[in-house]
């Protein structure tokens, strides 16, 4: 493998690494890295950015270094070569072998929807310390797979059609940013403009949407039955009571899946809490980690 020398931390401002594995072709990972301490990884969701998790990541880099990724396709690091795929299986193999580039030894690991149940399987392969997912993806049934996937796909549609300009003028307003973005957050109004317009246009631009939607259908994306506890280690699981994407009763089927794991309720979250209660979801991550023994 092979990492770039532009990965040493700087501040705020994101660095790349570039991983050459014996596997495949090579493939990049932007990341965003602050703070510092024992570290910790935050995975965002499908057809965002690694910018989902402000200011969560403030919070956490004040005890922690974090390391915040775009995954594969979105965001800042570019799409796979066609010999890679955007499976669930897949996706986790690419994102173990950037975190070991970066020297992250089983980092806790923290994600959100398609970041949430990434993260799940770093913790089930043995290569998280602890887990917190936030609304993960895979306890739906079809049902609720369908709708889920029919909102994400309305949203991209949205996002490559609507002119940037009107994007830009809805954004200013909150009546605006809620009719932007009102189906991943409860409190949309609290989303800046510019952070607004900067994830419309990653919804748009993201190389990755397309084929990890259609990965998201294969059976093997759904959790099926008990599979037990992920491997010595603490597992929180967080669901927003005012999740319209992934509904919260997805929360109960991942506790009967993860009978060990603390399922925590997020009172006035959305999907994507990172933004609704901040402060909550730093002290639910911080929990977990403290956890660990």
């Amino acid at each position: 493998m092979s990492v770039s020398s532009a990965y040493a931390p700087v501040p705020h401002s994101a660095s790349v690494v570039r991983v050459s594995p014996s596997d495949g072709s090579p493939f990049e990972i932007a990341y965003e890295r602050r703070g510092s301490g024992e570290p910790i990884v935050l995975l965002h969701g499908i057809g965002h950015h690694w910018q989902a998790w402000e200011p969560v990541l403030t919070l956490l880099a004040a005890s922690h270094e974090v390391f915040a990724p775009d995954l594969p396709g979105f965001g800042a690091s570019p799409g796979l070569l066609p010999d890679r795929s955007y499976g669930l299986p897949d996706v986790r193999s690419l994102l173990a072998a950037a975190l070991d580039a970066l020297g992250l030894n089983r980092p806790h690991v923290v994600g959100n929807s398609l970041g949430g149940r990434l993260a799940l399987e770093l913790g089930l392969h043995g290569q998280a310390s602890s887990v917190t997912a936030f609304s993960p993806a895979g306890f739906w049934n079809e049902a609720e797979r369908r709708y889920a996937f029919g909102v994400l796909t309305a949203m991209r549609l949205g996002a490559r059609t609507m002119p940037e300009a009107l994007v830009r003028r809805l954004s200013r307003t909150a009546a605006g940013r809620t009719a932007l973005t009102s189906s991943i957050y409860a409190r949309p109004g609290r989303r800046s403009p510019e952070a607004v317009v900067a994830e419309i246009r990653a919804l748009r631009d993201a190389p990755g949407f397309t084929p990890t939607l259609a990965a998201g259908q294969h059976p093997a994306a759904v959790f099926t039955g008990t599979i037990g506890t992920v491997p010595d280690i603490p597992v929180t699981i967080g669901w927003g009571d005012r999740d319209r994407l992934l509904v919260r009763r997805q929360g109960l089927r991942a506790k009967r899946a993860l009978p060990d794991a603390r399922l925590v309720r997020l009172r006035g979250c959305g999907h994507v809490p990172m933004n609704d209660a901040p402060a909550l979801v730093a002290r639910i991550v911080l929990d977990t980690v403290r956890r660990v023994p």
